[in-house]
């Protein structure tokens, strides 16, 4: 008993962790291309958003396996008293539609990094010195692609966990209200019926980045 509550109190406190950054990581986006966007603003959200892929991916590979291994207690698609896991698959959309805005952010007001980066390696700059090796030749560095590429890679990786959770999520049901807050454009997100959302929300109503609608 003792280990299942340490595990439970350790996995909580794995997602608190998670909500607290995705938000920290939302409120940080909004000052690009403000009066406090500088290199090391863009620096410490390129830091941020990967501590929470790696969060996010060990969090995951934590809770899948629990909720594989207690399939023959889902009854119509819902994980059996594993609000651990639906809260991640919550914060887990948001965090994807937070890199969308972050992608779109650096796309359109890129930042000019060079001077930060001049007496500190770059985020991938081991590619860079091979290159200068192979081709014989000083390579500037095109940080604004590279961040590109990577934050393209941290959401095609956030969105397969996105995938493989959903499988034990919810089923979508016609005729029922859809909580926009919860549901990102690009994830698909599925309904929960009334009851059942209610329900559920009395447990999540610490968590900054997951609200409970008005018409609950």
């Amino acid at each position: 008993m003792a280990v299942l509550v340490l595990s439970s109190m350790y996995l909580l406190q794995l997602i608190v962790e998670i909500n607290s950054q995705v938000a920290l990581f939302r409120d940080l986006l909004i000052h690009v291309g403000q009066a406090r966007d500088s290199p090391e603003l863009r620096e410490k959200i390129r830091k941020l958003r990967r501590t929470l892929v790696d969060a996010c991916r060990h969090t995951s590979q934590l809770l899948l396996p629990q909720v594989r291994s207690c399939c023959s207690a889902v009854a119509e698609g819902i994980p059996a008293d594993n609000q651990h896991f639906v809260l991640l698959f919550f914060i887990a959309q948001l965090f994807l539609r937070e890199l969308a805005k972050c992608y779109r952010l650096v796309q359109v007001i890129p930042m000019d990094m060079t001077g930060y980066y001049e007496n500190r390696p770059g985020p991938s700059n081991l590619g860079n010195v091979i290159s200068q090796i192979l081709l014989c030749k000083q390579i500037t560095p095109d940080f604004r692609q590279e961040e590109l590429c990577s934050i393209t890679k941290d959401s095609q990786d956030v969105r397969r966990m996105v995938q493989d959770m959903q499988e034990f999520m919810p089923q979508q049901e016609n005729n029922t209200e859809r909580n926009q807050a919860l549901i990102g454009e690009d994830t698909g997100g599925h309904q929960w019926t009334k009851n059942r959302s209610a329900s559920f929300y009395k447990n999540m109503g610490s968590f900054c980045c997951i609200c409970r609608p008005n018409y609950l």
